[in-house]
């Protein structure tokens, strides 16, 4: 399984990645914003995308927006600061699969990704 990375916070990348290698997931790409994301999403085409909200260039749900003219099938975390409900509903309505608030457990960040890949039909 594929999974984009993106997040303007290095960190953030890199604990999300070992989570990710810890349950198993190899094939992992990132992007440093929703502009770098774009660019790199058609030659890569995750299975899944982490997504950040609060990005320079382009933000999370921008990017959002725009990948969902083209893709409405590839599920999509945003992973994010924003916990407000308007935000959460905000995004849900511009196309987002789950969420989670940030900070997050690996725990819980593997939850939200079974429950998230499971919902969509996808394989694990």
């Amino acid at each position: 399984m594929r999974v984009m990375l993106v997040d303007d916070s290095k960190t953030i990348r890199r604990i999300q990645r070992s989570i990710l290698e810890q349950i198993g997931y190899t094939e992992i790409d990132e992007a440093c914003d929703g502009q770098d994301a774009l660019s790199r999403v058609v030659a890569f085409q995750p299975s899944l995308i982490l997504l950040d909200w609060n990005m320079p260039n382009m933000d999370g749900l921008t990017f959002l927006k725009t990948f969902r003219q083209r893709d409405k099938a590839t599920p999509v975390i945003m992973v994010t600061t924003e916990a407000e409900k308007t935000r959460v509903i905000e995004a849900i309505r511009a196309g987002v699969n789950n969420y989670v608030v940030k900070p997050f457990t690996p725990d819980t960040l593997q939850q939200r990704i079974k429950e998230t890949l499971a919902k969509v039909g996808a394989p694990q």
